[in-house]
C-alpha cells in the first residue's frame, strides 16, 4: 500500500478511490452523536503539512480501533478513501497500527520538499531583519528571532483556514514579507524597515496561542491565548523586547536619532494592534497609516492566495474547471487562467 500525506491524500481522493495508508499523529479523540441518536468519533489526524478529520460510526469496524486511541499517539491508517460528498474525504472500512520510533521520526520530519521551503523561508526573514537599516527596528528584530527562533519555527499560522500546520507562520511571514517589498518598490514613500518589522511581528502572539508542541503536530490551547489573542500577546511582546533593547549598550547612540525611539516604538504597536484591519475582526484599532494598511491587505492578500491554492488541491470537482467553496472565501472556486505558451512551451514572461 501506498503510503502518503494527509494533503495528497485529499488530493488524490478527491480525484478517483483509492488504497492509501497516512502516518500521523492523533491530536484528539472526541466521542459525539448525530441528531438522530447515533454515535460516533471523531479522530483528528496531523501531519507535518495539513490535518483530517476521520469518523468512526457505530456500526462499523473502525468504532472500536476509534476508542483505543490517545491523543499523541503516531499511527499508520490505511484504507480505501473517496470522497463522500457532505462528508468531505472518508474511508469506508479502514485498519490502524502504531508506528516504530524510526516511522515517527520521519513523520516528524515532513517531506524534503516542505523542510526545504521552509528552511529558504526562515532564512529570507533573517537576511531582511539583518539588512534594515533602523537599528532599532533592526535590534528589536533579531532578539526576537534569538529569543523565540525555534518557537516561531514550530508555530502555525492559524488553526484551519490557511497555513495551519507546523512552521506554517514562517511561510506566511516570508510571502507576506515578499509582497509587502514589492508594494514598497512599487510606493518609495512607505517605511520599509517599519512594513517588514510588522509583517514579522503581526501574528508574533500565535506562537502562544497556535504554537505546536516540541515532539509532534498537536497544537494545544493555552488561557493566554484564549484570554487575550495573538493581537494583545504580540504588542506586549514587542513591548518587553524594546525595554530590553534600549538598556542595552548600542541603545545609547540612538538618542539623537530622528524619528525618536519613542515614536518608532508606537508606529511598530500600532501596526500589529491594526492589522486585522476592523473593529469586528479583531482589531482594537483600524489602520491609521499608510504602513499598516499595507500590512493589513498584505495579511489579507497571502492568506487567501494560500486557501485558493489548496482548494485547488482538495476540494471536489463541480463541474470542469469548477471547485467547491472554500471558506471563507465568498463562492465556488473557478480554475485560474493558464499563462501563454509559446510554440516551444515556454512562459510569456519570466516565468
Amino acid at each position: 500500500m501506498e503510503i502518503v500525506t494527509i494533503r495528497e491524500l485529499k488530493q488524490r481522493a478527491c480525484e478517483a478511490a483509492g488504497q492509501y495508508g497516512v502516518r500521523v499523529q492523533v491530536s484528539a479523540v472526541v466521542e459525539k452523536t448525530t441528531r438522530s441518536g447515533k454515535p460516533f468519533y471523531e479522530v483528528r489526524l496531523v501531519d507535518a503539512e495539513d490535518h483530517y478529520v476521520l469518523r468512526a460510526w457505530n456500526d462499523t469496524p473502525g468504532y472500536e480501533m476509534a476508542a483505543g486511541l490517545e491523543a499523541g499517539e503516531y499511527v499508520e491508517v490505511s484504507g480505501r478513501w473517496a470522497d463522500a460528498g457532505d462528508f468531505g474525504i472518508e474511508a469506508k472500512s479502514w485498519d490502524v497500527r502504531s508506528l516504530t520510533e524510526e516511522e515517527v521520526a520521519g513523520v516528524l520530519a515532513g517531506g524534503d520538499e516542505l523542510a526545504r521551503r521552509q528552511a529558504g523561508d526562515y532564512a529570507f526573514i533573517l537576511e531582511r531583519v539583518t539588512g534594515m537599516v533602523d537599528p532599532r527596528l533592526a535590534g528589536v528584530s533579531g532578539l526576537f528571532l534569538e529569543a523565540f527562533g525555534d518557537r516561531f519555527r514550530r508555530a502555525g499560522a492559524a488553526r484551519g483556514y490557511h497555513h495551519a500546520r507546523r512552521g506554517g507562520l514562517v511561510e506566511h511571514v516570508a510571502q507576506m514579507m515578499r509582497c509587502a517589498l514589492g508594494v514598497c518598490g512599487a510606493y518609495p514613500d512607505l517605511h520599509e524597515d517599519l512594513v517588514v518589522a510588522g509583517v514579522l511581528f503581526h501574528d508574533s502572539g500565535k506562537l502562544w496561542e497556535n504554537c505546536y508542541m516540541e515532539d509532534g503536530f498537536v497544537m494545544p490551547y493555552s488561557e493566554s491565548g484564549e484570554l487575550l489573542g495573538h493581537i494583545a500577546i504580540g504588542m506586549e511582546l514587542v513591548n518587553k523586547l524594546w525595554r530590553d533593547l534600549m538598556v542595552s549598550a548600542e541603545a545609547e547612540a540612538w538618542g539623537e536619532l530622528d524619528p525618536k525611539s519613542e515614536e518608532v516604538r508606537l508606529h511598530l504597536l500600532h501596526l500589529i494592534g491594526s492589522h486585522h484591519g476592523t473593529h469586528e475582526f479583531g482589531s482594537p484599532v483600524v489602520p491609521k497609516t499608510p504602513e499598516a494598511y499595507v500590512l493589513h491587505h498584505v495579511d489579507n492578500i497571502d492568506a487567501k492566495m494560500e486557501m485558493f491554492a489548496r482548494g485547488y488541491e482538495t476540494s471536489s470537482l463541480l463541474a470542469p474547471n469548477i471547485f467547491d467553496r472554500v471558506r471563507p472565501l465568498p463562492g465556488n472556486l473557478v480554475r485560474p487562467l493558464r499563462k501563454l505558451r509559446d510554440e516551444e512551451g515556454t512562459m510569456d514572461d519570466d516565468d
